[in-house]
């Protein structure tokens, strides 16, 4: 698995999306994500299926090896931020999460990260 899976997989989303949802949101072409996509689903860690809203629509969701590979990847990111607050300290690492933050253009931006990556816990 690379890290672009990752936050692929993170763009597919609870409730799935199209490819060009997750092109979108990825900030690439429908192309790049349809490629991403046709990886994740050889691997095993997303599945295609129709669109309940629209027939004419597929949608990826994850598998459930897909659901584990993020819950995995989560507590890699915790380990590391945890690492980091004991170099650093919490607050300058909390402070360095909310620079990040500020630099992202809010309208623009889906939210890609760990389950508390960024979040300042």
């Amino acid at each position: 698995m690379r890290p672009a899976h990752g936050f692929a997989m993170q763009a597919i989303g609870v409730r799935g999306a199209t490819a060009s949802e997750i092109g979108r949101r990825l900030g690439v072409s429908k192309q790049a994500a349809g490629k991403t996509v046709d990886r994740l689903l050889a691997l095993g860690y997303a599945e295609r299926a129709d669109d309940p809203a629209d027939a004419r629509r597929k949608l990826v969701h994850l598998t459930p090896r897909g659901y584990d590979a993020l819950a995995r990847s989560a507590a890699g990111f915790d380990e590391l931020r945890a690492e980091w607050c004991a170099a650093l300290g919490t607050d300058r690492v909390r402070a360095l999460e909310a620079d990040l933050r500020n630099v992202v253009p809010e309208e623009t931006a889906f939210r890609l990260d760990a389950t508390s990556w960024l979040g300042g816990a």
